[in-house]
């Protein structure tokens, strides 16, 4: 199978009207490619463990759209046969109808074919097995290389939601989880993700784990890794949606129930997380924050220490911060 790419050159303020206008002569699932930054809303969705490096933004953006290319060499969008020429021409049409009104850059349209993608799985080419101390993390499409039986091997596929623990801020939580990890530890993963922060803990002792995210895409993703490292999905219960701002939610999970807390998440967030965490910990229990960025150590701790928590410990690695906390015990 072969794509044709219509890569549009335009400004971010045109995207929304020239997606729409697309849209409407058949042209879907725009891929954007430009360098705005983040929204407080934006950053806040981001449960993940790598965060992007963005560019300054100059105001370009590029817009793909794809087309299936037919084995008889035509194109079919909403049904119906065309070619290249035709379509380019309509796109050509709805760039100039929208240039009358509004500002859209270049508006050009550059037309290039594809082989077939497989757009789920293209990132596996990127990632393979690797080492978090003696832990062997391995995807399920690669066979264990090493004859060692001493590692504990994890078996992690992301899927589309992100975490594989090659980045600094879930090493720095797992290195956490190790140390306060007990037989029968209850643990509570915010931002949970493909679930190996949960996942191991089971593995390295805890009874139960409880997961939320805002992404319906780490259902699936932690099903398969619970099966693919042989949990019992009764071990690990996962719930969709904002703990900060859903108090239902902050019901079902359960107050004073969770010996660890893990929240590996941007530090903004960790700000408004905290106060609400505090509330789920048991007296004495363990909060791991990951995901700060150096100038914000400082930033999260005064969050920490506000909520009534104890600094136990600040660990680095890179640029990146994990403080640990401790809810004071009952008198």
């Amino acid at each position: 199978m072969k794509w044709v790419r219509f890569r549009i050159k335009t400004v971010t303020e045109a995207e929304d009207m020239i997606i729409s206008a697309l849209y409407d002569i058949g042209l879907e699932g725009a891929q954007i490619e430009d360098k705005v930054p983040l929204t407080a809303f934006e950053k806040e969705q981001m449960f993940v463990d790598i965060l992007p490096d963005m560019q300054d933004d100059d105001g370009i953006a590029y817009l793909s759209f794809f087309v299936e290319k037919t084995e008889d060499g035509s194109l079919e969008v909403q049904g119906e046969r065309t070619d290249v020429e035709t379509l380019l021409g309509k796109v050509s049409q709805e760039l100039e109808e929208i240039r009358c009104f509004m500002e859209i850059g270049e508006g050009s349209v550059a037309v290039d074919e594809t082989e077939d993608i497989d757009w789920i799985n293209n990132w596996k080419q990127y990632f393979h097995q690797f080492y978090i101390d003696d832990i062997l993390v391995i995807p399920s499409w690669e066979d264990v290389q090493s004859q060692d039986d001493s590692r504990l091997v994890l078996h992690i596929d992301p899927g589309t939601a992100f975490g594989t623990g090659m980045h600094e801020t879930t090493q720095l939580c797992i290195r956490q989880l190790r140390k306060h990890v007990k037989e029968g530890t209850r643990l509570l993963d915010v931002g949970t993700g493909s679930g190996i922060l949960a996942i191991l803990s089971l593995m390295f002792g805890a009874r139960h784990a409880l997961g939320t995210d805002l992404d319906i895409c780490a259902v699936d993703a932690v099903a398969d890794n619970c099966r693919a490292n042989g949990i019992d999905p009764a071990d690990f219960e996962l719930l969709i949606g904002n703990i900060i701002t859903d108090p239902a939610l902050g019901q079902r999970i359960g107050y004073e129930s969770y010996d660890i807390v893990t929240a590996n998440i941007l530090a903004d967030v960790l700000v408004p997380l905290t106060p609400v965490i505090v509330k789920h910990l048991k007296p004495g229990g363990i909060y791991i924050t990951s995901g700060i960025i150096d100038d914000k150590e400082q930033t999260v701790r005064d969050a920490v220490e506000a909520a009534g928590m104890k600094v136990l410990e600040v660990t680095y690695q890179g640029e990146w911060v994990s403080v640990t906390a401790q809810k004071q015990p009952q008198q």
